[in-house]
């Protein structure tokens, strides 16, 4: 898996959501760094998230790996809700409760109007089987961080209580 390169609203710390946010530079040039440590894996199947930050990821991987990327919704970030757009450190001050809840994560927590954890964990994992079994491997999916992290803490004991301890940089290949 792959998480995206920098949008304007990961360097703010914004929520982005299911928003059609572009790359800027600085993730345009970690989706080109991308594709050159992806071409090392022999990659022969490339999905994606529809959202415009991972196409535009997927379409330089692609164009470096001789591969068409292809989009499943399974692989989009989540429904954030009403924080969708807001800041993160004005979420945390309006409700420090809420965001605590939030960061110990867990199959309980939903956005606020938005996705819940364990429906957008079980979505995920959706995609991942789908991929699989069309049994073109090794294969890469790139797509947000919290997909990756759902993705991650599926393998996990202890499940989504550890979403927030998975670290996905913007531009990172994620084996699992």
């Amino acid at each position: 898996m792959a998480r995206h390169g920098q949008t304007a609203y990961n360097a703010e710390g914004r929520f982005q959501g299911t928003l059609d946010v572009p790359l800027d530079d600085v993730g345009l040039a970690q989706a080109h760094a991308l594709a050159e440590v992806a071409a090392g894996h022999g990659i022969v199947a490339l999905w994606c998230s529809p959202l415009l930050r991972a196409r535009q990821t997927a379409d330089v991987v692609g164009a470096a790996l001789g591969l068409e990327p292809r989009a499943d919704a399974r692989f989009a970030e989540h429904d954030t809700g009403t924080w969708t757009d807001r800041l993160k450190a004005e979420v945390e001050a309006e409700d420090p409760e809420l965001w605590a809840a939030y960061l110990r994560g867990g199959e309980d927590w939903s956005f606020p109007g938005g996705e819940g954890f364990e429906d957008f964990q079980e979505r995920v994992v959706d995609g991942l089987v789908a991929m699989t079994q069309a049994k073109e491997l090794p294969a890469l999916v790139v797509c947000h961080r919290g997909v990756i992290r759902a993705a991650q803490a599926h393998s996990h004991i202890r499940g989504l209580d550890t979403f927030h301890e998975w670290p996905v940089p913007n531009g990172a290949l994620i084996p699992l």
